[in-house]
């Protein structure tokens, strides 16, 4: 399995993949979410297309504070799903945050989602949580 990472230079293809994968969440909690919506508040994070043998099967977004890096998205296509592609794009995060000299990775997930499992066996650790989400914290 040959998964790779580059720079994402069609934001707008980012945004539909993010709008798929989550459109059961959006239909649920914000319904006026669009692609369009999901281009506006991405496209000014660190947004990396990941490939899977040459060929894009998702995208994940960082932003960069203080002392953390935070994954603000990390979508994996359906049938790429479950190959290791979401584990190889965490360790891809760890690897970007220890060169930017961040010593924590965060992120928030929705507490139904099945992306909570990986986040667990990545050894992320639940910090805080509200009625929807788990926020999410690893030392790096």
């Amino acid at each position: 399995m040959d998964v790779t990472f580059i720079p994402t230079t069609n934001l707008s293809h980012a945004a539909a993949i993010t709008y798929e994968n989550m459109r059961i969440y959006y239909a649920q909690f914000a319904p006026d979410w669009t692609v369009d919506k999901v281009l506006s508040v991405t496209s000014d994070l660190e947004n990396y297309d990941i490939l899977l043998n040459k060929e894009v099967v998702g995208v994940m977004r960082l932003h960069f504070n203080l002392s953390t890096c935070v994954v603000r998205d990390l979508q994996v296509i359906g049938r790429a799903q479950n190959k290791g592609i979401g584990m190889a794009s965490l360790q891809e995060a760890q690897r970007l945050a220890l060169k930017a000299k961040k010593n924590t990775l965060s992120l928030r997930v929705f507490k139904i989602s099945p992306a909570v499992n990986l986040y667990l066996r990545g050894n992320f650790v639940i910090e805080s949580e509200d009625e929807r989400f788990f926020n999410m914290v690893k030392n790096v």
